[in-house]
């Protein structure tokens, strides 16, 4: 489930069904045991509690992430991806693209990551895109200032068990607390410090008093070329390149408006004090859209497609009373001012829950003109839509009806192709009954090549490493059995490696039968990887569950001589075996999502694990 807040419900074509896409998995906590078709295996994946320690230690056995340059001791919210990670990432970053860019007919570009400073000067970047941080009076640590209050607060109500002396709270402070954490993205820097002075807020790791909060610009400077005098910076965010190209994209689109533009890519953001994992980090991966609209028209025409999805909001005015009740219903508006951006007139963002609490993975905002403006008031290029087409009602009049009239026959008569009118006169107060006779009223497209406008934009703003990372920690579960055998039941859809390999030995023989396989699943479009090690065959498949592997196929002394192999699925541990082409086209129609693992159980029948060999 994720927590959503939404304001503007006229424009919902970032189609929120997509997370659920990539994650067809329950939350941890709502994992009820799961029956196979044959009724055979049941699996309780929550038969033990959720253990991060063991979480990511299997993450970082996996190699699915570490940090970056860890043998020079590395550097905090820098991370590299592994070969699980890496696949993992483009897997979801190909379901994204087939989701809006093909479905939905945008515009995809790729923009430089340098950028000269005059740019985010103009967008207002320089001045405003800060964070208030706070240092330890004593050792000089810099703390992210709202993150401080969020951490020592719930530390003290003893929500997260944090290494702090929690001391008992007073009648009425525990309310207290509810309130500024349900509010804290509403406070600004003066406020914080008021906050942490009131509450006695100290450096959890050193217990020293820490400083008035200041302003620290989040982007990191740079200079382009050798003599320095070109300053620039890396891009925060893909969207300027959007914007600074929007005159060509229009033409492409042969000028035509609305058309939405999209890019995937790395954006850098220095973070005061990353200690979150991939949930904040300095470098990251982006997947952003600039919807291009009529500002006297932002509907989306897929918005009836959408319009009764429920979805669990937060409230606006249930945040403005620091409360944090979650209410289910279809379209909502709950939306805090000083959450948007400086160059945002509207905002909603879309949270997944995770063991950190709600994290942000999407967000939509509602720029109005203000990017294309700026930036076109500061080159002096026109960055405008011209010209437009518009429909208003074109009243005829009989020769029989006064022209003096005409006036009141509009004002009458357009909001609705009326059989008949009566108006009064204002100068003798006489009366007129106008009929089709006399009248006709039809809608038509005038050109109006003089209506220039400035488009609007809309951008929903994905971060793929918080949902990269959230889809991990929802996936993950141990054997009711065992737990150190942990599982990664990564959805087929997006799963690093789709099929695995196994012979049951690395003995010549098997060669032939191997590469046939895994040539037939390449051709099919179907990764797969070969694990011939010298291993048993179940600790070949519990590593490969740790890899979140939906399928594996058993190639033993039977495949050689019969030309059959066993299919086995990592959640239930269920076997099946037929001739090899057919479980090569069954497991192919699994990864495609075209059948279920009870189809699946339909077409072959169970292993009992013995085979006929002469």
């Amino acid at each position: 489930m994720g927590q959503v807040t939404l304001t503007r419900k006229t424009f919902m074509s970032t189609r929120l069904g997509w997370i659920q896409l990539i994650r067809q998995t329950s939350y941890r906590n709502s994992h009820r045991p799961r029956l196979s078709s044959s009724m055979a295996s049941q699996v309780n994946k929550s038969a033990h509690p959720f253990d991060k320690t063991r979480f990511e230690a299997l993450l970082n056995r996996r190699f699915f992430y570490a940090p970056a340059f860890e043998i020079y001791g590395g550097v905090a919210g820098l991370y590299d991806y592994g070969p699980p990670g890496s696949s993992l990432q483009a897997n979801i970053i190909a379901e994204w693209r087939k989701h809006f860019i093909v479905e939905e007919h945008m515009l995809e570009v790729d923009t430089t990551v340098m950028t000269p400073a005059s740019v985010f000067e103009t967008s207002g970047h320089v001045a405003r895109f800060a964070d208030w941080m706070v240092k330890d009076t004593k050792t000089g640590d810099v703390l992210r200032a709202d993150h401080l209050v969020k951490n020592v607060l719930e530390a003290q109500e003893e929500k997260k068990g944090a290494k702090l002396t929690a001391a008992k709270l007073g009648d009425g402070v525990a309310e207290e607390y509810e309130s500024i954490l349900a509010q804290l993205d509403n406070y600004d820097g003066p406020q914080i410090g008021e906050l942490c002075r009131k509450y006695n807020l100290r450096n959890p790791d050193t217990d020293n008093e820490v400083s008035e909060p200041q302003q620290f610009n989040l982007m990191f400077k740079s200079s382009i070329g050798p003599t320095g005098q070109h300053p620039g910076f890396l891009r925060p965010e893909t969207a300027q390149g959007h914007f600074l190209n929007f005159s060509r994209l229009l033409e492409f689109n042969n000028g035509r408006v609305p058309f939405a533009s999209a890019q995937i890519g790395r954006s850098f953001r220095n973070e005061i004090s990353p200690r979150a994992g991939l949930l904040r980090v300095r470098e990251f991966t982006m997947a952003e859209i600039e919807h291009f609209v009529d500002p006297a028209d932002k509907r989306h025409e897929r918005f009836s497609e959408v319009r009764d999805v429920e979805l669990a909001l937060l409230d606006r005015h249930i945040q403005e009373a620091g409360q944090s009740t979650i209410s289910h219903v279809t379209v909502g508006d709950a939306h805090m001012a000083n959450e948007m951006a400086h160059y945002a007139t509207d905002c909603w963002d879309a949270e997944i829950h995770n063991s950190t609490g709600w994290t942000e993975c999407v967000g939509c905002a509602d720029r109005a003109a203000y990017d294309l403006t700026v930036h076109s008031a500061k080159t002096g290029q026109p960055l405008v839509k011209s010209p437009s087409g518009i429909r208003k009602y074109w009243v005829r009049l009989s020769k029989r009806t006064l022209a003096s009239f005409k006036r009141f026959l509009k004002e009458s008569l357009r909001k609705g192709e009326l059989s008949s009118a009566t108006i009064k006169s204002e100068d003798d107060g006489r009366e007129f009954t106008v009929t089709s006779e006399v009248l006709t009223i039809e809608r038509k497209t005038f050109k109006q090549s003089i209506r220039e406008y400035t488009p609007n934009v809309i951008e929903p703003s994905f971060g793929l490493g918080r949902i990269l990372y959230t889809l991990l920690e929802h996936s993950f579960w141990s054997r009711e059995q065992d737990v150190e055998r942990g599982v990664l039941s990564i959805p087929p859809l997006v799963a690093p490696t789709k099929v695995l390999i196994v012979p049951l030995s690395a003995r010549e023989e098997f060669d032939p039968l191997v590469k046939e396989v895994s040539s037939k699943l390449r051709r099919a479009g179907v990764f797969s990887r070969v694990d011939d090690s010298n291993t048993s065959i179940g600790k070949r498949y519990a590593r490969n569950d740790e890899l979140g592997t939906p399928y594996g196929v058993t190639l033993d002394f039977a495949s050689v001589q019969n030309k059959t192999m066993t299919l086995r699925e990592r959640d239930t541990m269920d076997q099946r075996i037929g001739p090899i082409d057919e479980v090569i086209a069954t497991v192919t129609d699994l990864v495609n999502g075209s059948i279920d693992w009870d189809e699946a159980c339909k077409r072959l029948p169970a292993y009992d694990g013995v085979q006929a060999i002469d």
